[in-house]
């Protein structure tokens, strides 16, 4: 007889997104292979009925969720489904509607509130459509935005995740005619702080290495293409060394992708979306995860959106959300290894020395990589 599960797994809060979307596809296909559920226990936010309709659409017949009424009487070794909408939905696949955006809403609404008492370990969140969604409950750029001040995050970053890559964008989704005026020195060393606590602790990364992106083209040329990075990037960057953070730069965007240097980076801060994002998603669309870090809960999610054009087709690759799942485990698991370091005395006080040698030594590093 099967028991709820026992806390030996994690258990992994999904959302469903888009119903008009390739979210259940994705969701479906990547819990389908029985091998991924003795890793951890699923608990899907979103509807039976929706998903009955898209498993018939992709004709994944021997696929089956355990319906249960909350996260608690979740299952392990089986894809569990909280119903976040008992009515009918008419599902349009391929286009947008405002039910879509409301069970959307209702399924992240869900999912935090199960984060919030610990009933989930972790939430990797399906692609949503970021105008559907809007409604008085629900008024922000997407989930990053939401999901901070859900948690009371002074500051969160979205950091994409992917073929060696950590992309972080400083200014995030914002009109790029507004890009240059918000980001100042205060910001820069804000995100730069932020991203190196994430790589340490999120990513198990013990001196990351973090190269800031310049605004304008050939990082200004100093000053004959634009201030900014006279004025605002060398200063932070310099400041960031006196506070202990590895932070070099800044490099032109296109040379820095073009002639492979991220390689040799621990994370990367882009100034702006699509200076990030562009050639994040050339080298790893198809595997690509976006991650919310700053945050006290952890958030994944696959770098792809709804995909309408591929919605009901059987087409779709359920890599990336399966890579967001994966993500999201081993952040809670190297947290978790984290905390247990920092609360033995003699591991904490040999990282406070470690960090006070290194910090003697960062400017002849600076030197030699400049």
């Amino acid at each position: 007889m099967d028991k709820p599960c026992s806390r030996k797994l994690l258990r992994i809060g999904i959302t469903h997104g888009d119903v008009n979307g390739i979210g259940y596809e994705v969701i479906m296909k990547a819990l389908s292979d029985l091998r991924i559920l003795e890793l951890f226990t699923p608990v899907v936010y979103g509807s039976s009925k929706v998903a009955s309709y898209h498993k018939k659409a992709i004709d994944l017949n021997d696929f089956n969720f355990n319906i249960v009424k909350s996260a608690d009487q979740a299952l392990e070794g089986k894809p569990n489904l909280v119903n976040i909408y008992a009515q009918e939905i008419k599902i349009v696949l391929g286009q947008s509607a405002e039910i879509a955006g409301e069970v959307a809403f209702l399924a992240l609404e869900a999912a935090v509130a199960d984060l919030k008492k610990g009933h989930i370990d972790a939430l990797v969140t399906g692609p949503i459509n970021k105008q559907n969604i809007q409604s008085k409950q629900f008024q922000f750029p997407g989930h990053t935005e939401y999901l901070t001040q859900k948690f009371g995050a002074e500051q969160s970053l979205m950091l994409m995740v992917g073929s060696g890559l950590r992309i972080g964008v400083i200014t995030g989704h914002v009109p790029l005619a507004k890009v240059s005026g918000q980001i100042t020195r205060e910001l820069v060393i804000k995100k730069l702080n932020l991203l190196k606590k994430s790589l340490l602790i999120d990513f198990g990364i013990r001196k990351p290495r973090i190269a800031l992106l310049g605004i304008n083209p050939h990082a200004g040329d100093k000053g004959v293409i634009g201030n900014e990075e006279q004025d605002v990037l060398v200063p932070s960057i310099q400041q960031a060394f006196d506070m202990g953070i590895l932070a070099f730069g800044p490099y032109p965007a296109d040379g820095f992708f073009g002639s492979g240097m991220y390689r040799t980076f621990d994370g990367v801060l882009a100034m702006y979306h699509d200076q990030g994002l562009i050639p994040f998603k050339l080298l790893s669309f198809h595997s690509g995860v976006n991650y919310t870090a700053g945050l006290p809960i952890v958030r994944t999610s696959p770098a792809h959106g709804t995909a309408y054009e591929l919605a009901g087709k059987n087409e779709a690759s359920p890599d990336a959300f399966r890579e967001a799942i994966y993500l999201a485990m081993d952040i809670v698991k190297n947290r978790r290894l984290h905390q247990e370091i920092s609360a033995n005395p003699l591991s904490a006080s040999m990282l406070d020395a470690d960090s006070d040698s290194d910090r003697n030594a960062l400017k002849d590093l600076q030197d030699v990589v400049d």
